[in-house]
């Protein structure tokens, strides 16, 4: 019978990593979890959220699905994973900030410039949260890094309208983040709705602000109309 890796990885976990972090895990029972932040990234395997931030067990909430994406609050209070995720950190955890965190060539926003299986109703349902930050030029390098960077704005501006993210913003109790990872330089960029811009991590005066529609880029171009 072939060795099974995740088998072999399980175990390993339980051996020789989990004593190290054994105190703080029980401490985490013991006292329940307080995260204060709700981490929504893309499930693109290369976003790891824990070594973007340095965080340990309990400090994110983790949200994740493909293209980082937001459902509208919409009142049909349907069966719905990223929606639920939302109302149980804002209203149970009393989370303080909310990132929105997109990256460089995301396969969903890809997508939303090709085709998609006729198989894939769902997703083919799903991408439709990314269309409004869709250009209308032929998607290259720079387009797709756009659109990316524009879907992430979009989220931010869905989550203001959940009445209890609305609320926490208004009176100062959270903070919106939208961040885009670029893969193949290791840096976040954050949204900075003083300049309506992205700007690097290494140069940027704050981890994100946001957002107050309209989202207006540098060419004039307005994200939501």
């Amino acid at each position: 019978m072939p060795d099974d890796e995740l088998l072999q990885r399980l175990r390993r976990f339980h051996l020789d990593d989990f004593p190290q972090y054994r105190e703080q895990f029980q401490t985490l029972v013991d006292q329940g979890q307080h995260p204060t932040t709700l981490f929504i990234g893309c499930s693109d395997s290369r976003l790891v959220p824990y070594l973007l931030t340095g965080a340990g067990p309990g400090e994110l909430f983790l949200v994740r699905n493909v293209g980082a994406f937001v459902p509208p609050y919409d009142g049909s209070y349907g069966h719905h994973g990223t929606a639920a995720a939302i109302e149980f950190a804002v209203l149970n955890l009393n989370v303080s900030r909310i990132v929105v965190c997109g990256h460089s060539h995301c396969g969903a926003i890809k997508a939303l410039y090709g085709d998609v299986s006729p198989e894939a109703k769902n997703l083919q349902r799903w991408l439709d949260l990314g269309r409004e930050a869709v250009l209308p030029v032929q998607p290259g390098p720079e387009a797709l890094r756009r659109t990316e960077q524009r879907a992430v704005v979009l989220q931010l501006e869905r989550l203001m309208d959940y009445p209890m993210v609305r609320r926490r913003v208004q009176d100062g109790r959270i903070t919106l983040h939208g961040w885009h990872y670029v893969i193949e330089e290791g840096e976040v960029h954050v949204f900075d709705v003083q300049n309506g811009g992205f700007v690097a991590a290494s140069k940027a005066q704050s981890s994100g602000t946001g957002p107050y529609p309209p989202y207006v880029e540098h060419d004039g171009q307005v994200l939501v109309d």
